[in-house]
């Protein structure tokens, strides 16, 4: 259905809910492939959301939330699409598998109170499925498993289903158990049974009695475990109570295996979602401040509460404007209702992600109902609700909105640091103009991305989390803003500085009618260690140069530092030592001696040796034990120094080394090839070494 305005309502369906107890927040994670968006699709046409799976126009999915998923495939952004089951609100939150994207990953767990953790049965857990895990497993969110594909050729149900229990269950603290089993019947899946009833079919699988047990072991009530020995029936709304609250916990992992292409087991997982998962209620809120920075009192998600919200996710579009994405916490968010909007992220994180610290007010204008890229209007939104608010032009990604009067400001959630750099030029001026604006703008919807303009190499770049990352971030430059860009070689920030001593003479004398220019110095240079910057001796003797021209010589040799004398890069860690010079009564000048003592700094660097100092940084890699000595091989291939090894978990190592900065330009990419993407490093910056010359050869100079 749609109305007047071309929204897509979900038919016969009321989007609104009246209470957080009647809400569901649901993400579904898992890796690529897995089949979360088909997922998505089937839950909405079971409800009755849409008529049935993939029937949207112009071939995208319910799910797309914009174009470029389509032509290419796969998810690369949030999406949000609501279902009503059992007069329950789920809200379905899509996010991408690809690590590439695991920023949108993260803003759909700060949504979510609940994960559908998604694998393929003729799959398996592969290393990125158990990385994905952990991002679950370390923000506290409750997951469950859903095994799907069964229809599909190599579909192993049993064999994932205990990949599952190893990886995520014993591995991991916690429990994984089957809920329902698939029933087959001439190869195919007909249907599921459920073990938590006490019917024939549930006693018949053998499975029932461990389930049971599992959930009263996770039960506050000690007494039970006792009566079920003692031959007791547990009642099942007893079971079921217990289960939610395990789940909540994060210490149990319910599987249920569906079949999207024939609806199998979508209505047992949406009866699981309005029966099982906690509600907004019932999961932790974020930490609460002022905007002060002192510490506020907890936040209850309760529509009457004081108003706290936080923006998840922002799409910019240039001829829609601003879209924002909003999961209220506490209290009620009305249409052009004031509101206050704080950015805190150098309080909390210590530097700017995206934009800088920020407290305004802002009234809100129409707020709607995601579904997708269609949006349902929406007159009030309750607390654990999600909605979306248009033209919210001063609220950015992980802001949040507040009371005007009482305002505050919930901690952002992490991003990890994007550590793929990809340098970009303007094809054209009429681009050049339009680059600055849309970057920005895309920059404030993706807080994965970071847009440096560095200052000494004096070029534009993109930090991505990987190559999919980049190109999807070049894709929208183009497509939205229309904005062309060439990429060019990155350059990594080096040092020069002397090998050993050199004198130098700068002599700049010219002569064309009226004032000539007329200077000539005498420089000694010597190199200082590491660290301790420039000095600049005066030591001429009978006035050989005027006074007032010796600054100008230090002027000069301090802009020649800058150019640097052999590839282009600042020279450091020298001393210039001023011995001797002429000058001339009418023809010197201060411009003329500064250009006597740049020449005469080049001259002594062509007297010696010019070494290359490159920056180090410090870097950790964990990985899974069995790829320590892959990783530890190719890091010594990149010149690196190794520090040592630490165990990090049951089966996880982390690496320490001092690498090169230019042998990390692409590592990212190498490290996830090499590792299957398992393996995740951080690096900081430790200091500068020179570079071995047969290395320095192959640097080509800075134009």
């Amino acid at each position: 259905m749609a109305d007047k305005g071309g929204n897509r309502r979900a038919a016969g369906q009321d989007l609104g809910a009246s209470s957080p107890d009647r809400i569901r927040n649901v993400v579904l994670v898992g890796p690529a492939g897995s089949g979360k968006t088909t997922l998505a699709e089937t839950l909405l046409a079971a409800s009755g959301a849409i008529p049935r799976a993939g029937s949207v126009r112009d071939g995208t999915t319910v799910t797309d939330f914009e174009e470029s998923e389509h032509v290419h495939g796969r998810t690369v952004s949030l999406a949000v699409a609501p279902v009503v089951h059992a007069d329950t609100k789920i809200n379905l939150i899509d996010t991408p598998g690809y690590a590439d994207f695991v920023g949108e990953l993260r803003a759909g767990l700060r949504a979510a109170d609940c994960a559908l953790f998604v694998i393929a049965a003729n799959e398996g857990v592969d290393d990125a499925t158990r990385t994905l895990w952990r991002e679950c497993a370390a923000v506290g969110m409750p997951r469950v498993v859903v095994i799907t594909k069964l229809d599909q050729a190599r579909a192993d149900y049993d064999g994932v289903l205990r990949q599952a229990q190893v990886a995520f269950g014993e591995g991991e603290g916690g429990k994984v158990v089957p809920l329902y089993v698939p029933v087959r019947s001439g190869g195919e899946v007909t249907g599921l049974t459920g073990l938590l009833a006490p019917t024939p079919e549930a006693d018949e699988t053998g499975l029932r009695g461990g389930l049971i047990e599992a959930v009263i072991e996770e039960s506050e009530d000690e007494t039970l475990m006792d009566r079920y020995l003692g031959g007791e029936a547990i009642a099942e709304d007893v079971l079921v109570a217990d289960l939610e609250m395990a789940v909540a916990r994060g210490s149990f992992h319910p599987v249920v295996p569906v079949c999207s292409v024939t609806g199998v087991g979508c209505a047992e997982l949406l009866d699981l979602a309005v029966r099982g998962f906690p509600s907004p209620a019932e999961h932790p809120s974020p930490e609460v401040y002022l905007p002060s920075g002192a510490s506020a009192d907890p936040i209850a998600c309760e529509p009457d509460g004081l108003l706290v919200a936080e923006v998840v996710k922002t799409t910019s579009d240039p001829y829609v404007g601003r879209l924002s994405l909003v999961r209220v916490f506490s209290g009620t968010l009305t249409a052009d209702q004031p509101v206050h909007v704080s950015g805190h992220f150098t309080s909390f994180f210590g530097e700017s992600v995206g934009h800088a610290d920020h407290d305004e007010d802002e009234k809100v204008g129409a707020l709607s109902y995601p579904f997708g890229r269609q949006q349902n209007p929406a007159e009030r939104v309750v607390a654990g609700d999600l909605c979306a608010i248009g033209r919210l032009t001063r609220a950015e990604t992980g802001d949040t909105l507040s009371s005007v009067g009482d305002p505050r400001v919930l901690r952002p959630w992490s991003m990890p640091e994007p550590l793929l750099p990809v340098a970009i030029v303007a094809r054209s001026k009429a681009d050049d103009d339009k680059l600055s604006q849309a970057l920005s703008r895309i920059a404030a919807e993706d807080p994965s991305l970071r847009v440096e303009n560095n200052a000494e190499t004096h070029q534009l770049v993109l930090w991505t989390m990987g190559e999919s990352h980049a190109e999807i971030t070049l894709e929208r430059l183009e497509e939205r803003y229309g904005v062309h860009v060439d990429q060019e070689p990155f350059v990594v920030s080096m040092r020069e500085t002397f090998a050993g001593p050199a004198r130098g003479l700068g002599r700049h004398v010219k002569q064309s009618g009226g004032h000539g220019q007329y200077a000539v110095c005498q420089i000694e240079v010597e190199p200082l260690p590491e660290g301790a910057g420039f000095e600049f001796v005066d030591k001429v003797v009978g006035g050989a140069v005027p006074r007032q021209f010796i600054p100008s010589v230090e002027k000069g040799v301090r802009a020649q530092m800058e150019r640097g004398c052999r590839l282009g890069h600042p020279m450091v860690d020298l001393r210039v030592t001023l011995l001797d010079g002429k000058a001339h009564a009418v023809d010197s000048s201060d411009m003329a001696f500064q250009t006597a003592g740049a020449l005469a700094l080049r001259e002594a660097a062509a007297a010696t040796t010019v070494t290359m100092l490159e920056p180090f940084d410090t870097v950790s890699v964990v990985v899974p034990d069995d790829l320590v000595g892959t990783v530890m091989s190719d890091l010594s291939a990149r010149r690196a120094r190794l520090l040592g090894t630490d165990k990090v978990g049951d089966d996880r190592t982390q690496v320490l080394a001092e690498v090169p900065q230019t042998e990390l330009v692409r590592y990212s990419v190498d490290l996830r090839s090499a590792t299957h993407g398992s393996g995740v490093y951080t690096r900081t910056f430790a200091h500068f070494e020179p570079m071995p010359e047969e290395v320095a050869r192959t640097v080509p100079a800075r134009e």
